[in-house]
């Protein structure tokens, strides 16, 4: 090889440093163009790898903790616990919904005793007002029966000597707001 390097040297060529001079320009070109897409892409590489870095790193201690330190009778003793709360847990909901079917029963009771009464007072001709209502019926029904007409003190609902058309009497004020609008003139 020296010998070529030499013949080079002979022919009056002057050797050239062979360097990575001719990939700066389309790396600055690159960078000019895509710069910042490039540096946020970097930045988001590295938080990537960090991330998965420490995931791997809390799965390993995790797995090795877990095998590590269980012993089959401590495992047994959660187990057994966890099944106990599981079940006791079972028993409060199943008391709850009992307790839950239970008064909509009593509700469904009640309303269907409700349509009963109420029925049964639209055959005898009453009207039926409500469960207070009923009550008070029987009491008074039971304490006087001779008085079935209800007393009349009806107030006259129309005053006699008013009428809207003609426009006097009935009123205390004869004054009325004008018109609402803009104005009618040209």
């Amino acid at each position: 090889m020296e010998a070529q390097g030499d013949a080079n040297v002979r022919d009056g060529e002057v050797p050239q440093n062979q360097d990575l001079g001719f990939v700066l320009p389309p790396v600055i070109a690159f960078l000019s163009e895509y710069g910042w897409y490039a540096a946020f892409a970097c930045v988001g590489v590295y938080l990537l790898l960090q991330h998965l870095r420490k995931n791997r790193s809390t799965d390993s201690q995790s797995s090795t903790i877990s095998t590590s330190s269980q012993d089959p009778d401590s495992v047994v003793q959660r187990q057994v616990a966890l099944e106990a709360s599981r079940r006791r847990m079972q028993e409060e909901q199943d008391a709850r919904a009992a307790e839950f079917r239970d008064r909509q029963q009593r509700l469904e009771e009640d309303k269907r005793r409700q349509k009963i009464e109420m029925w049964e007072s639209m055959k005898e001709g009453k009207s039926y007002k409500g469960k207070a209502q009923v009550a008070q019926q029987s009491t008074e029904e039971a304490t006087s029966s001779s008085s079935l007409r209800p007393k009349t003190d009806k107030k006259p609902l129309r005053n006699s000597g008013y009428s809207p058309l003609s426009g006097d009497g009935g009123g205390t004020c004869s004054w009325r707001p004008g018109r609402r609008g803009p104005s009618a003139g040209g």
